[in-house]
């Protein structure tokens, strides 16, 4: 029998539980309105990130034989481009080729590729060919489908291209990864410059051969060329006279710089006329001597560079283009007069002047800040032998006829072939065929071929191809320039190193050299060279850190995106601007904390 207590306690129970029920039934119906009261949380979806701006316009120049002390020394000269890419742009100023093979077509390729010449392969401007058994330049090409072509009507001789170049140029490498609307465009007036700047192939590679600009079958002919050829040609200088640009108390040196050797028909001080052979009364072989020997060449070229950018409309595709300019004359007059000559201050002031003008071009037509910009030479040069010996050091001549002689005498004893040596070219010795496989299993006639080579005044050290293969991790300076040089088959069997302030002088035996001084070696004057960034993604700035030349095709590859094949450059990050932290997205409706 259950008690009314309890009975009354379940009714109870039940009353509540069906009151809670209704009460949450009603809860739950309640109209949207009601429910509002309460915002969401809503969280921000992060935008995906744009990907990164690219210069319109890759802009290389190089400048032939300009030293690194050249613009300290002449900076306060400058008042137009040089100066604008030191003020405004970054200058590396520990840049140096660590290699010994400091040559014209050598170092426009490192600059192109990124890479040593153990590398790509372009070992010096000429090269004894092994299988021809004769020299060869770095851009003769033996396909006979290939031919010079000339502008405005000329016929040149030979055949030119990049094919001996192992590796791409970032040009193309920039052509090839960007889908093809890159245009590449060189101009230098030398074949090697210009060629090895654009790689295997361009919209335009030209260069000056003979009074005339040339191109090659493999690349583009381009109208505005050949209306430039024809309405402002090269001859159209003659008869003008390269005077001096400052004030006669602005030059630093004497006014004949001691040991030059000009041009024919240039005397050793200013001003010079551009009028060929005495009593010419138009242009011949020796006024476009004296012509490429002139601050009007270099004007030229930047005509020509300009000219481009209007009628291919350079920096204004969409994509990034490609245009390179090789400077030549200032190579030429350091040849002739020497780095220590009024020539080469005044030549720079002009270039100064060329620069200042196709800067403003490309900041009117591709817009200031939409272009970058790198400058940098493929070599320095060494004093004047004659000149150098008037501060008592130790300089001179290394005749390499006379080493080439004491080397075949030496071998002579050991019944070898005469001759033995089928060419001396710069540093590289190479044997005729057979020769040096032999010496290597003779240490008898290889000490003997060794001893005679350093008994030549002005040597200081020989090398042996198998010290330098495969790049070893030498301890000596020179054996790891030498090895970066060093590229199988088409570098020497034996390479000799001179003496500091030695200059290589292959001129032959009794006859007087037609040139002041040179270059080619392993030392600071001829491996210290200028680099200077400018423009997009650029951080202005002076850098101090060691840096190669070889480092500025891997700065353009990461400014627009791209890859290289090299690994001997490396990218200049200190140099470039660093993009903006993105902000994390904020919380809609929510503030953020004060700070």
């Amino acid at each position: 029998m259950v008690s009314n207590r309890f009975l009354g306690d379940r009714i109870l129970f039940c009353r509540a539980t069906m009151a809670a029920a209704i009460f949450l039934a009603g809860a739950i119906s309640l109209p949207p309105r009601m429910a509002a009261q309460v915002p969401p949380l809503r969280v921000a979806v992060p935008k995906a990130p744009r990907a990164p701006a690219r210069p319109k316009l890759v802009v290389l120049l190089v400048v032939d034989q300009m030293r690194a002390d050249y613009v300290d020394k002449f900076l306060g000269q400058w008042t137009g481009g040089l100066k604008r890419l030191v003020e405004e742009g970054a200058w590396f100023r520990d840049a140096a080729y660590p290699y010994a093979a400091t040559e014209t077509c050598v170092g426009h390729a490192t600059i192109s590729t990124g890479a040593f010449p153990a590398t790509h392969g372009m070992v010096a401007n000429a090269w004894w060919d092994r299988k021809d058994q004769k020299m060869v330049t770095c851009t003769a090409d033996p396909d006979p489908q290939v031919k010079n072509i000339g502008y405005a009507g000329a016929t040149p001789q030979g055949a030119d291209t990049a094919w001996r170049m192992a590796v791409p140029s970032f040009a193309e490498e920039l052509k090839f990864q960007s889908g093809g609307g890159t245009r590449v465009v060189t101009f230098s007036l030398k074949a090697r410059a210009s060629l090895t700047m654009a790689g295997h192939k361009a919209e335009a590679a030209t260069w000056f051969d003979g009074g005339v600009w040339v191109t090659s079958s493999p690349y583009s002919t381009q109208a505005f060329i050949e209306e430039q050829a024809k309405s402002h040609p090269p001859k159209a200088d003659f008869g003008k006279t390269w005077a001096l640009s400052l004030p006669e108390k602005a030059y630093w040196y004497d006014e004949k710089a001691l040991g030059a050797i000009p041009p024919a028909g240039w005397e050793l001080t200013f001003p010079h006329p551009l009028r060929g052979k005495s009593g010419v009364s138009e242009p011949d072989a020796d006024f476009y001597n004296q012509w490429v020997c002139s601050p009007y060449a270099d004007t030229a070229l930047t005509e020509l560079a300009m000219k481009a950018v209007d009628s291919l409309k350079l920096g204004s595709s969409g994509g990034t283009d490609f245009l390179a300019i090789g400077y030549s004359s200032v190579d030429i007059v350091g040849h002739a007069f020497g780095p220590r000559s009024r020539e080469i201050q005044d030549v720079l002031v002009r270039l100064d002047k060329d620069l200042g003008n196709l800067f403003a071009h490309l900041d009117a037509k591709v817009g200031r800040g939409n272009y970058v910009v790198a400058l940098s030479a493929d070599h320095g040069v060494v004093p004047i032998p004659e000149d150098m010996q008037t501060t008592g050091a130790n300089a001179g001549l290394l005749r390499l006829p006379e080493l080439r002689e004491r080397i075949e005498k030496a071998l002579a004893g050991f019944k070898y072939p005469k001759p033995a040596v089928a060419s001396v070219s710069g540093s590289d010795i190479y044997f005729v065929p057979g020769v040096y496989e032999k010496l290597q299993h003779d240490p008898a006639a290889m000490q003997a071929a060794l001893n005679a080579a350093l008994e030549q005044p002005g040597v200081a050290a020989v090398y042996r191809a198998e010290e330098l293969r495969d790049r070893p991790a030498a301890e000596s300076p020179a054996v790891r320039a030498f090895a970066n040089s060093y590229f199988p088959g088409r570098s020497g069997d034996l390479f000799i190193l001179p003496k500091p302030y030695w200059l290589l002088d292959s001129t032959a035996v009794g006859k007087p050299r037609s040139y002041g001084t040179g270059h080619g070696v392993p030392y600071n004057y001829d491996q210290h060279v200028p680099v200077l960034l400018m423009g997009f993604g650029i951080q202005p700035g002076q850098y101090l850190q060691p840096i190669t030349p070889a480092d500025i095709a891997p700065t353009f590859a990461a400014l627009c995106g791209i890859t290289l094949a090299s690994r001997d450059g490396h990218i200049l990050s200190e140099a470039l601007k660093k993009p903006a932290e993105p902000r994390p997205p904020t919380p809609s409706g929510a503030t953020s904390a004060p700070h």
